[in-house]
C-alpha cells in the first residue's frame, strides 16, 4: 500500500503542483481529477471508518503510509484522507443527525470541512481568550459572532468547526463549546486569503450573528478544551508523519542533486561539506521518525501521549526546516527558483514551528509535564 501511494502522489499529484498551488478553478478541476483517480486505483479514504465508505485502515497502519502521502501537501486531500480529524471528531461527539447528515458525505469528498479556533486579537495558544461568542435561543439554536484566521481550506468549505464561548467571561476555563457552522449560513463570510509566505490555503473568517441548530453542538457545552485537545494529539501526529515524507522528499532531491552536478573539481557528493550536509539532515530524518512512531502508538493504545506529540511536534518542524534548507544549498541558486519543489518545502518547514502550537509552547508543556513526574 505504501508503494502504491507513493507512486499515486509521485506521478500523479505531484506533476499537478503549480496549478494545485496557485489556487482557482483549475486547481479545484485538477483536485477533482485526482480524486477520481484515486477512487479508480483504491486508494481513497484510506484512514476513514468503512461504515462511512473509507477503507478503515487502523492508524498504526495508515502511519505507515501518511508519509508517503504527505510528502506532496496536496496528498492527502487528492487521496481523501484529510478530513480525517474532522470525521473521527463527528463520528465520536456529533449528534445523531449530524452523523446522519454529514459523514459519509465528507468521507466521499462531497462536502468539505475546515476548523477555526485561532482569532486575530488572540494568542492562538490560549484559547481560553476566545472572543467568539455564542448565545442560546428559546428554541435551543445558537446565534454565533466572532472572526477567526488562518483556517486551513475556509474559502472552499461546506461546514467549518467553531470554537465560540457560550458561557462566562474570557479567561475562564468553563463555557467555551464546538459549534458545526454550514458556510452557507447567512451572516458567514470569508473575510481574505492570508498567505503564508506566498502561499495560499489559509483564510480570515467573519461570523455576524450566524444561526446555528441546536443539533449541530459538538459534544456537550463547555466541552470544547476537552474535544480539541483528543483532536490537536492526532492532528499533530499526523502533521508531523507529512512532515517527515516531505523532508525524505528534500533529502531525495539533495542526494540526486550531489551525484549529477559536476563542476571543475568533480561531482559535489565528493566534496566533504556536502557530504557533511547528507549526514546531518539524514541523521535528522533518523532521529526523529522513530519519536514520530511512538506517539502514534501511545495514541493508538489510548495511552498519554501529550510528552511523545510535543516532542515530535518541535522536532519534526525543526527537521523539515533543517533538511530543506540543506538540501536548497546543495542546489544553489537553483534550489531558490520555480523549478524545484524546495522553496515550497522549506516553507512548509518554518511555518511548522508556528502551525499547531509554536516550538516554545510545546518545549514548555513538555519540560512541565517531566519535572512535575520527577517532584512526584
Amino acid at each position: 500500500m505504501r508503494a502504491r501511494v507513493t507512486h499515486f502522489v509521485r506521478s500523479r499529484v505531484v506533476p499537478c503542483e503549480p496549478v494545485l498551488d496557485a489556487g482557482g478553478p483549475a486547481a479545484a478541476a485538477a483536485t477533482q481529477d485526482l480524486r477520481t483517480r484515486a477512487k479508480e486505483e483504491g486508494l481513497w479514504a484510506l484512514p476513514l471508518p468503512a461504515e462511512l465508505g473509507g477503507q478503515g485502515l487502523p492508524l498504526l497502519q495508515y502511519a505507515q503510509v501518511a508519509e508517503a502521502e504527505g510528502a506532496s501537501d496536496h496528498g492527502p486531500a487528492a487521496l481523501g484522507s484529510s478530513p480525517l480529524l474532522d470525521v473521527t471528531m463527528l463520528q465520536r461527539h456529533g449528534s445523531g443527525r449530524v452523523r446522519d447528515l454529514y459523514l459519509k458525505r465528507v468521507t466521499a469528498g462531497e462536502l468539505r470541512t475546515c476548523y477555526a479556533m485561532t482569532e486575530p486579537d488572540v494568542p492562538g495558544t490560549d484559547p481560553l481568550m476566545t472572543g467568539t461568542r455564542a448565545t442560546r435561543a428559546t428554541d435551543g439554536s445558537w446565534t454565533v459572532s466572532g472572526r477567526k484566521w488562518f483556517a486551513s481550506g475556509a474559502a472552499g468549505a461546506d461546514l467549518v468547526t467553531v470554537l465560540a464561548r457560550t458561557a462566562g467571561a474570557p479567561s475562564d476555563r468553563e463555557g467555551l463549546s464546538l459549534l458545526l457552522v454550514p458556510t452557507d449560513s447567512p451572516g458567514f463570510r470569508v473575510v481574505r486569503a492570508l498567505p503564508v509566505f506566498g502561499a495560499y490555503g489559509q483564510w480570515e473568517i467573519e461570523l455576524d450573528r450566524v444561526d446555528v441548530p441546536a443539533d449541530h453542538l459538538i459534544g456537550e457545552q463547555g466541552q470544547a478544551l476537552a474535544i480539541a485537545g483528543e483532536r490537536l494529539q492526532l492532528g499533530r501526529t499526523l502533521r508531523c508523519l507529512r512532515w517527515l515524507g516531505q523532508a525524505q522528499r528534500a533529502f531525495d532531491l539533495m542526494c540526486e542533486r550531489a551525484n549529477t552536478r559536476v563542476g571543475s573539481r568533480g561531482p559535489l557528493a565528493d566534496h566533504q561539506l556536502v557530504q557533511q550536509h547528507v549526514f546531518e539532515s539524514l541523521l535528522a530524518l533518523r532521529t526523529t521518525r522513530p519519536l514520530v512512531h511512538e506517539a502514534v502508538a501511545r495514541i493508538d493504545a489510548g495511552l498519554d501521549a501529550r510528552i511523545e506529540v510535543g516532542l515530535s511536534k518541535v522536532a519534526a518542524a525543526r527537521m523539515l526546516q533543517q533538511v530543506a534548507d540543506a538540501a536548497i544549498q546543495i542546489h544553489g541558486s537553483a534550489g531558490l527558483g520555480p523549478d524545484t519543489p524546495l522553496p515550497a518545502l522549506f516553507r512548509s518547514g518554518r511555518a511548522a514551528r508556528i502551525l499547531d502550537g509554536p516550538d516554545e509552547l510545546h518545549i514548555t508543556s513538555v519540560a512541565r509535564r517531566v519535572l512535575r513526574g520527577h517532584q512526584a
